[in-house]
């Protein structure tokens, strides 16, 4: 990868510190590959003087040559056996400097050239692989020991900024990639989603006419109704999907879109587009029995399909909560779901709504959810909110993806709530009559409390 105009930037302010040593010429060179027993080319970064265009250029060229036949001496280390100054000092001979090279008064012999040390070579080595040098020479004196270590650390400084220049530019281009992925993935999404809308509609429709074809007596007609209000449900769904779709899309062309969305915690607003759900405005209340009801007949359904016994005692008089109803919903499907997922047949499930049991500091209203299900180990109960989180449940054939409680606990706590677990059963919130139905030693309840509202509904 060619270098980043920061690291030259950094090349060239390193060479000015080389020159503030008393470097008539400094020079940072980068190879391009160096393989043991074979050239490597060197590309100048950084060069000091830096004349004319013309001279710079013509310099640069002496200069490469120059280092390069320095260069070839310096092998890639399988594993550094030696520190940087072992490898610098004592087995890179030094060239002539360039411009120097018919100097009459030059040293002759080999020794005599390192003894004047009027040029150091010093490779820029990470990890024991060669990855360019930095020369720097003057004719006036030699360099003394302490410049020379001033050069090895700059040499240090420069390795360094190399390698993590190198991945810096490695991830840009794995996230472009990732990018174009995501723009691919966010296409095909937009595709189902438009898709999806059509036999969403239709299936609404038939729901409707059906429930118009049956009498008020008939029992299905609750069932289709039931169908209609899921398709609505699932078409508010849909919608907030589709803008979760646009706000991804948008951030993935201008990645500052959603700065503002994430607070300084990192987390995302109540009316973020990419919050869980367009709850959250304690501004908004509800009566638990309403957003109750229409789930209990979709739930009722379902245990009758699956051999379970479903009860539920939630009293009319309940007082109104602070909270937003389709999040209320969102939050106790998730539970009364869970509760039919998990109770095998013959099993029961007890739904109770209460403002005495609540027990709290302030006024607020439970609602508890209870199974007869195997229950949930005691390992589990730690991680149960945390998402995609399954534990024993995975190893089940019971299909699931661990999110249904991570919502919830989302949920509610937006709506200034909390959710508790009780494995086994806790008996506080079975019916009286029927407790011995519930055994002591499995089963779950879940219990949401909510904040009520003081002040009538509007």
């Amino acid at each position: 990868m060619p270098a980043s105009s920061e690291f030259v930037k950094l090349c060239r302010s390193q060479v000015a510190i080389a020159v503030s040593l008393g470097a008539t010429f400094s020079a940072v060179y980068l190879t391009q590959e160096l393989v043991s027993g074979s050239e490597a080319k060197l590309v100048p970064i950084a060069v000091y003087p830096d004349t004319s265009v013309t001279d710079a250029e013509n310099q640069e060229l002496r200069l490469e040559s120059a280092a390069s036949s320095t260069v070839k001496q310096v092998p890639r280390l399988a594993e550094p056996a030696v520190t940087v100054e072992e490898s610098t000092v004592g087995t890179i001979a030094p060239e002539p400097l360039p411009g120097f090279e018919n100097r009459d008064d030059r040293c002759q012999g080999p020794e005599n050239v390192w003894q004047q040390r009027r040029q150091i070579v010093t490779p820029l080595i990470h990890e024991g692989a060669v990855m360019g040098l930095l020369v720097c020479g003057r004719q006036d004196r030699a360099w003394n020991d302490r410049e020379e270590a001033q050069m090895q650390q700059i040499a240090r400084t420069l390795a360094l900024a190399c390698i993590l220049d190198q991945r810096s530019q490695w991830m840009q281009q794995e996230l472009g990639s990732a990018r174009q992925i995501q723009a691919q993935v966010y296409d095909t999404m937009h595709n189902l989603l438009h898709q999806f809308k059509s036999p969403l509609t239709a299936l609404r429709t038939f729901g409707k006419l059906l429930a118009r074809r049956l009498v008020p007596e008939d029992k299905n007609r609750n069932v289709a109704f039931s169908i209609v209000r899921e398709s609505d449900r699932l078409s508010e769904l849909l919608s907030q999907f589709d803008r979760t779709v646009d706000t991804g899309e948008a951030n993935l062309r201008f990645p500052s879109a959603t700065s503002e969305i994430a607070t300084s915690h990192g987390e995302l607003t109540r009316d973020s587009p990419l919050s869980l759900s367009p709850v959250a405005n304690l501004d908004k209340s509800c009566f638990v029995e309403l957003v109750l009801k229409p789930l209990l007949v979709s739930a009722e359904a379902i245990a009758s399909e699956n051999h379970l016994s479903l009860v539920a005692d939630i009293p009319p008089d309940l007082p109104p909560v602070w909270a937003n109803d389709r999040a209320l919903r969102e939050v106790l499907s998730n539970l009364i779901d869970n509760a039919l997922k998990y109770t095998p047949p013959g099993g029961q499930i007890y739904i109770t709504a209460s403002s005495e049991k609540a027990g709290r500091p302030s006024p607020a209203v439970a609602v508890a959810v209870s199974d007869t299900g195997s229950g949930i180990p005691p390992q589990d109960l730690e991680h149960l909110f945390e998402r995609h989180y399954r534990g024993e449940k995975a190893q089940t054939e019971i299909p699931g993806t661990g999110l249904g409680l991570a919502i919830a606990r989302d949920l509610v706590r937006q709506m200034q709530g909390e959710i508790q677990v009780f494995s086994p059963v806790n008996p506080e919130w079975l019916p009286p009559a029927a407790a011995y139905l519930y055994p002591s030693d499995r089963g779950t309840t879940f219990v949401v409390f909510l904040p009520v509202r003081s002040c009538p509904v509007d």
